[in-house]
């Protein structure tokens, strides 16, 4: 047998232990973030992300809470993916908050070496594409804004 025919597959825990020490230990220049909604969870189904929205848009300095949602067929198949802050996006569900995977290309074309790491990183992208980056944004998101430099700060708006 070559080693073009051999395909080691890793083990769904294994491949969740190794994205929840990535989420830990940071990602990039910290404006995406993820990890366990609760450490009891031996099947490491829940999962809570934020996205800091990219400069330059009416995204910027919002931060965004979102649920993943790993089923036991992960990273098989897609976790489901909720926004929890509002927000107005062309494949974010206006009602539930649900990314729409038939419009969310990587959800919709899944590999299993996608990351919850990737799925993140992809909607602070799309945050910024064309279509989104100028659309006008519910004001649920104003309480907490993250000044230039990082520092997270409460608007209260009287």
């Amino acid at each position: 047998m070559s080693s073009e025919d051999s395909h080691v597959v890793v083990p769904r825990s294994f491949r969740l232990l190794e994205e929840l020490e990535r989420g830990e230990k940071g990602i990039g220049d910290g404006t995406v973030s993820y990890g366990m909604d609760d450490a009891d969870d031996i099947y490491m189904r829940s999962w809570t992300g934020t996205i800091i929205g990219p400069h330059n848009t009416v995204h910027d300095g919002r931060i965004y809470q979102l649920k993943l949602f790993c089923d036991k067929d992960y990273p098989d198949n897609p976790p489901t993916v909720r926004f929890q802050s509002q927000i107005n996006m062309n494949c974010v569900n206006e009602e539930t908050g649900m990314v729409e995977p038939s419009l969310f290309p990587m959800l919709a074309n899944w590999k299993r070496e996608y990351t919850m790491e990737d799925i993140l990183t992809n909607l602070k992208k799309e945050m910024s594409s064309r279509e989104n980056r100028r659309l006008c944004q519910p004001t649920g998101n104003d309480e907490q804004r993250v000044d230039q430099k990082g520092l997270m700060f409460r608007c209260n708006i009287l």
